[in-house]
């Protein structure tokens, strides 16, 4: 059994920041590519960042320089720290990771969704 478990959500005013969390946990093995999605209502779910294994990022351009993507091998666990934030960042947020597990001596590949964390960007 795995899982993510997200957290950091909340209501923010515009030009405030937050920092999101999302930690992996379970019978995991590896983790490669980490990332942080988000769907607002009525439009589809958007790649927000994501970051490898090795600590390389990327950034959707709606979010550079304002959001930064960053993980904790150690602790399977991934943060997206947004500052500068827009109404229009307003979505529910969801952790997501492309990793590699064990079920007794047999191991699966998984690509895990978290159950997703409501940001709200408005004064």
């Amino acid at each position: 059994q795995v899982q993510l478990v997200e957290s950091g959500g909340g209501l923010v005013q515009p030009g405030g920041s937050l920092r999101l969390s999302c930690a992996a946990s379970g019978s995991i093995l590896s983790i490669n590519v980490m990332g942080w999605y988000r769907q607002a209502p009525g439009k589809e779910r958007e790649l927000v960042a994501a970051i490898t294994s090795g600590g390389s990022t990327n950034h959707a351009d709606s979010v550079k320089g304002r959001f930064t993507i960053s993980r904790d091998n150690a602790k399977n666990t991934v943060y997206l720290q947004m500052n500068s934030l827009k109404p229009e960042d307003t979505a529910v947020y969801y952790c997501n990771a492309d990793l590699l597990y064990s079920v007794g001596s047999a191991y699966r590949g998984y690509d895990l969704w978290g159950q997703g964390t409501q940001v709200t960007v408005s004064s």
